[in-house]
């Protein structure tokens, strides 16, 4: 019997150690990548990973933690960074998540189109359009697709993306009103 379970330890063991290689090296080696390659993403914490880490079909990434000084745009670079890395792999889905918790969800294609396009698309261009493109855990539109004067637009497409952050780590990082 003491065999036996030594056995199936071990046999756990090894699918454990597989299961974790394979994230990492299709999705955390790069993303480190990203982060060691350009200064100005330290101080930015992060890992990708499969869904549930076997569903390879799902990318997340979660974002641990960002040092005070750190813009929006820092974190959003790591993420088009990210893109870029891993822009030969396609997923369903991808879930923005936040300290384990999922805030948003993208497309699997919007996904690889940023990836694709990181190099030659203007980045404020897809900073202004890309929360149109959001959606929440549950499948819903996170933000409208702005129409009108091109100004207006702006403006809205600016204010999305700003809360786009506020919604994903931002609040969830201020410190709690005394009680």
């Amino acid at each position: 019997m003491k065999r036996r379970i030594t056995l199936i330890a071990l046999l756990l063991s090894l699918g454990a150690t597989a299961i974790w290689a394979w994230n990492y090296s299709a999705l955390q080696g790069p993303f480190r990548g990203v982060l060691s390659q350009d200064p100005r993403n330290e101080g930015i914490e992060a890992d990708a990973h499969f869904g549930a880490y076997l569903q390879p079909h799902l990318l997340v990434f979660n974002l641990k933690s960002v040092e005070p000084g750190k813009a929006p745009a820092d974190v959003f670079r790591v993420l088009l960074q990210f893109a870029d890395a891993v822009k030969e792999r396609e997923f369903e889905m991808v879930v923005l998540a936040h300290g384990g918790a999922p805030k948003f969800q993208l497309e699997g294609a919007y996904f690889h189109q940023l990836g694709q396009e990181y190099s030659t698309q203007n980045p404020v261009f897809t900073m202004r359009t890309f929360p149109e493109h959001l959606l929440r855990p549950d499948g819903g539109r996170a933000f409208e697709q702005w129409a009108g004067g091109w100004l207006g637009v702006l403006n809205q497409q600016l204010e999305d993306f700003g809360e786009f952050h506020k919604q994903w780590y931002i609040n969830d990082m201020a410190p709690s009103p005394p009680s």
